[in-house]
Parts: C-alpha cells; sequence; structure tokens
C-alpha cells in the first residue's frame, strides 16, 4: 500500500508521496512513485499507488513516447489539454490493467489495479488536477474537491478536512501535508518515509521543487513532535465528561 495527496490551491499545485513498497511484513522496500515531466508548454506531474508493476509500466509507456512519439503512440507533452493528457494517461492504465491479466484468467479482479493522481499545466490554461481510476476514466479537482488522496487514504484525511485552505501558502500546504503523512505512518506500516514532495506554481510550467523527506528530516520531526504535543494539549483542555 502507500499514501500519495495533491492539493490545488490558488498559487499552484502541492503534490506528496511515500515510498513504501510492501508484499509482507519480511518484504518492506522502496520505491519512488512521484514522477514528473515538462517542455516549457506544458508541465505534469503523476502519483501512482496501487500494483508496482502496473504503475511502473505506464510510466515506462509514458516514457517511450516522449523519446518516440507517434501518431498511434503519443506523447503526453504537446497535448492540447490536461483533460486530453489524463485521458491519454487514463487509457494507458486500462490497457495496462486488461494486458497484465489476460494470462490470469483466476486472478482476482484487483489484482492489477492501480489509481493515479495527474495534475499540471498546459500554456494558455489554468493548472488542472485529476484522479484516474483503474478503468482509466477520473474526475477532476474543483472548488468543492480541491484535493485528491489514493492509497491508505483513512488517517491523513481528517487534518486534510479541518485545515486546508486553498488561499494557504505552499510552506503552510507542506506542513500541512507532513502532518497528514506523520499520523498516517503512526498508524500504519504500509505507508514509511523517504516522501517526496512537490510544489508547482501557476504558469512556471517547469517541474516544481522537490525535496526528498527522509525519517529523520529536521523539519517533519519538529513537525511531527509539535503536533504531537498539540494534540495532548488540546486533548487536557477539552472539559471532563460528567459521568
Amino acid at each position: 500500500m502507500t499514501y500519495c495527496v495533491a492539493l490545488r490551491l490558488d498559487r499552484g499545485l502541492v503534490f506528496m508521496s511515500d515510498t513504501r513498497t510492501n508484499a509482507g511484513v519480511d518484504n518492506v522496500a522502496s520505491c519512488r512513485k512521484m514522477f514528473s515531466w515538462s517542455d516549457g508548454d506544458c508541465a505534469v506531474t503523476l502519483l501512482t499507488a496501487g500494483n508496482l508493476a502496473t504503475t511502473q509500466a505506464v510510466v515506462s509507456l509514458i516514457e517511450e513516447r516522449l523519446k518516440s512519439p507517434g501518431e498511434r503512440s503519443p506523447s503526453i507533452l504537446g497535448q492540447p489539454s490536461m483533460f486530453a493528457v489524463a485521458r491519454m494517461v487514463g487509457d494507458l492504465l486500462k490497457q495496462e490493467i486488461a494486458r497484465a491479466g489476460s494470462g490470469q484468467m483466476s486472478a482476482d479482479a484487483g489484482t492489477f489495479a492501480a489509481t493515479l493522481i495527474l495534475g499540471g499545466q498546459v500554456r494558455g490554461s489554468a493548472p488542472r488536477l485529476f484522479l484516474i481510476y483503474p478503468e482509466g476514466n477520473f474526475i477532476e479537482a474543483g472548488d468543492d474537491m480541491p484535493w485528491f488522496q489514493s492509497g491508505e487514504t483513512k488517517y491523513g484525511r481528517p487534518i486534510l478536512v479541518r485545515a486546508f485552505d486553498p488561499a494557504m501558502s505552499f510552506e503552510a500546504a507542506a506542513k500541512l501535508l507532513m502532518v497528514s503523512y506523520d499520523s498516517t505512518i503512526k498508524a500504519n506500516l504500509s505507508v514509511g518515509p523517504p516522501m517526496d514532495l512537490q510544489v508547482y506554481e501557476t504558469d512556471s510550467l517547469q517541474t516544481g521543487k522537490t525535496l526528498r523527506i527522509e525519517a529523520n528530516d529536521p523539519q517533519y520531526l519538529a513537525i511531527s513532535e509539535g503536533w504531537s504535543d498539540a494534540l495532548r494539549s488540546a486533548f487536557d483542555a477539552l472539559p471532563d465528561v460528567t459521568l
């Protein structure tokens, strides 16, 4: 399992993903799940969750098309809109799941499933954010739903619901996501550091600044410890219940 989050802010997009993969408690490893591409006219970031073989195959297909685009294998860069990019990536995901499952007739339908979060901007339009399902269809973030999660979402969701503000700074958004990840990591062994964090500023049309956050990162530790202290203080300040 994994945990991926993307936020749509007034000033741009923020992405974060962990790197833990596991096939049982004795087979744990790290693998990058954030991928970015840009050419000066388009910038795209992809977060992957689900079957690792499926997601790696989709990323490889995207990169192969970037190297040798053709009429039947167009590149995600150079598309007229982020909607077109999302449709292309969704088709690749659906096709790869179908291909992987074609020789596994007895396998569970979800064996090769994966979910993707896709965000970015094409010159002349606003940044857009999509959640792509295993079936290849997708939904887009909007004012009523300005962020997406995938993977192990439940532990890190409450802080997003309570504290997210589209007008917040990139720095505040990074802090919010660190709290969301800290809550998830403390509750679920299938999510773990290092984490990748990226910010994309509207109209930059370049891959945004990316940070690798290790378990011993001083900023992450300060936020983790500060959040624990703040929660204990808030709990102690609540009125006692009369029994």
